[in-house]
C-alpha cells in the first residue's frame, strides 16, 4: 500500500504562508510540510520579523553563530514564559505552585535546557557523570534485549503501530531505567511527557494548557515519593541519574553543585520528557521516511547486508541515523534572547530581541548540504543541528544515537518488508516533528494496492 506521507504545496501558497508567517496561527499545510516555507524564508527573509516583534532565523550559519555566543544570547525563559503561563486561572489553585506560579512556568524555567549558568552548569555536570561513554556502552546489551522483546510481540501479531508499539516504548524504558522508575509505575510517563512538551508550542488552547499544568503537578507528586525512597535506598551513581542528582543536591563537593528541591524534581521531569519525545520522533520519522524513499531503503538494506562485521554495520547505521536527524529533525525550533544590542552575521538585533532558531530549516540549507531536500543515507560529514550546538548541545546525544542505531537496525533486520497499513497520523506540532500513529504490517502482501 502506498500513501502520500508528505504533501506538496504550490509556489503561490508557499509564498503566502512565508509572508504572513505567525507561529501562533500556523496553517495545517505548514504543520504537514514546513520545508518549502523554510526554503522560501531562507532565500528571501533569513531574519524574518514576526508579528510579535521576534525574529525567525533559518540559515545554518546564523544558528551556529547564535548557539556559539552563550554570553550574548540567553536560554533563560523567565521573560518569555511569564506571560505565557502565569495568568488566571492557571496561576491559581489547583494549578499554582511555589509563589503562586503555574506548574508549567516553574517546570520549564527550572529545566536544564531553558537555563543559563550556574544552574545549567551544575545540572549538566551531574547528568553527564552518569552518561559517560563507558556507561552508555554498558546499556547496549539491555537495549538490544528491550528492542528484541518489542519486535517479538509485533511479530506475534503480524504488525502493529510503529509509534505506540515500538518507537515510543524504547525511550520510556531507557529513561525509566536511568531514573530507576519501577516498571509497574511507567504507564503514565508518556502521557505526562506529551502534555508537558505540547505546552511549549507557540499557540495553546486552554484545554492543552490545563492538561500540561495537571501533568506537571501529577508528575511532581509521583517524583517526590520516588526521591524519598531513593534517598533511603540509593542506587549506583555511575548509572543511576536520580541517585547522582540527589547526592549532588545533598553533599556536592564542588561549590555550586547543590540542587534545590525544585531544581532536582523539575530536572527529573525534564530528563524523561527530553529523552522521550525526541527519540520517539527519531525512530518513528526514520522508519516512515524509509517508506517514502524506497530507493534509500533498498540501498540501506543492501549496505547492511554487505557489511562484513558488526562494526561495519554500526558504521552504516550511524551515517543513516545522522541523516534521519538532519532530514526530519525531531526538534524543529529552539529559542534565545539577546542580552544586549548586537549583530549576527551583519544583522542588527536590539537588546531583548527574542529569536526562534529554526533547526529544521538550517538542516536543509543548500549552503551546507548538497541536495538538501533529498534523503541520502550515505551522507558523510553531516553537520546537522538536531542536537543543537555549543554549551547547550543535547547532553543525551550519544544515548539517542545508540537508541536510534539499535532500534532501526534490528527492526530492519527482523522486518525487511514492513509496510504501512494506512496513512500515518502526524503530531500536528511546529516545535516537535513526529507522528502519533503509524499502523504497519510486519509481513505484508507483495500485491500492489489498486
Amino acid at each position: 500500500m502506498n500513501f502520500h506521507i508528505t504533501p506538496s504545496m504550490d509556489a503561490a501558497r508557499v509564498q503566502d504562508i512565508a509572508q504572513a508567517l505567525d507561529l501562533r496561527a500556523l496553517p495545517r499545510e505548514f504543520l504537514d510540510n514546513p520545508y518549502p516555507v523554510y526554503a522560501a524564508l531562507r532565500e528571501t527573509e533569513p531574519f524574518k520579523r514576526m508579528p510579535d516583534g521576534s525574529f525567525f532565523l533559518t540559515r545554518h550559519a546564523d544558528l551556529v553563530a547564535v548557539y556559539r555566543d552563550a554570553k550574548r544570547f540567553s536560554s533563560d525563559k523567565q521573560v518569555e514564559f511569564g506571560p505565557k503561563y502565569n495568568h488566571a486561572p492557571f496561576n491559581q489553585p489547583p494549578f499554582s505552585t511555589h509563589g503562586g506560579v503555574a506548574p508549567l512556568f516553574e517546570h520549564h524555567t527550572n529545566s536544564l535546557v531553558f537555563n543559563d549558568p550556574p544552574l545549567h552548569t551544575r545540572v549538566r555536570r551531574l547528568i553527564m557523570g552518569a552518561l559517560t561513554r563507558r556507561a552508555i556502552e554498558a546499556m547496549e546489551p539491555g537495549l538490544e534485549r528491550l528492542v528484541d522483546s518489542l519486535l517479538d510481540k509485533i511479530e506475534a501479531k503480524g504488525g502493529g503501530d510503529l509509534i505506540e508499539d515500538f518507537a515510543s516504548a524504547i525511550p520510556v524504558e531507557v529513561i525509566g531505567n536511568l531514573l530507576g522508575v519501577p516498571h509497574a509505575e511507567r504507564e503514565p510517563l508518556r502521557g505526562w511527557s506529551l502534555a508537558i512538551l505540547g505546552a511549549l508550542e507557540p499557540s495553546l488552547t486552554p484545554e492543552q494548557e490545563a492538561l500540561g499544568n495537571r501533568s506537571v503537578t501529577e508528575f511532581l507528586a509521583y517524583l517526590r515519593q520516588l526521591v524519598a525512597h531513593r534517598r533511603l535506598h540509593p542506587g549506583d551513581p555511575e548509572h543511576d541519574v536520580l541517585t547522582r542528582l540527589i547526592q549532588g543536591e545533598k553533599d556536592g563537593t564542588t561549590e555550586g553543585d547543590a540542587l534545590s528541591e525544585v531544581e532536582l524534581l523539575q530536572n527529573c521531569v525534564f530528563l524523561l520528557n527530553a529523552g522521550h519525545e525526541t527519540t520517539t520522533n527519531l525512530i518513528g520519522n526514520a522508519l516512515i521516511s524509509l517508506q517514502e524513499w524506497p530507493a534509500q531503503r533498498q540501498q540501506l538494506q543492501a549496505d547492511l547486508h554487505q557489511a562484513d562485521s558488526q562494526a561495519a554495520r554500526d558504521q552504516v547505521l550511524n551515517l543513516a541515523v545522522d541523516e534521519f536527524l538532519r532530514f526530519e529533525s525531531s526538534n524543529q525550533l529552539s529559542n534565545r534572547r539577546a542580552l544586549e544590542a548586537t549583530q549576527v552575521n551583519g544583522m542588527d538585533l536590539p537588546a531583548g530581541a527574542l529569536l526562534t532558531l529554526c533547526i529544521g530549516a538550517a538542516n536543509r540549507d543548500p549552503a551546507v548540504y548538497e541536495t538538501p531536500e533529498q534523503l541520502n543515507l550515505r551522507r558523510s560529514g553531516n553537520k546537522h543541528l538536531a542536537f543543537g550546538f555549543g554549551v547547550h548541545q543535547c547532553a543525551g546525544l550519544s544515548l539517542a544515537r545508540l537508541e536510534g542505531r539499535i532500534a532501526i537496525g534490528r527492526f530492519l533486520q527482523r522486518f525487511p518488508d514492513y509496510q504501512l497499513a494506512q496513512a500515518p497520523v502526524r503530531g500536528g506540532r511546529a516545535r516537535f516533528r513526529g507522528f502519533l500513529n503509524a499502523p504497519f504490517l510486519a509481513h505484508p502482501s507483495h500485491q500492489e494496492s489498486p
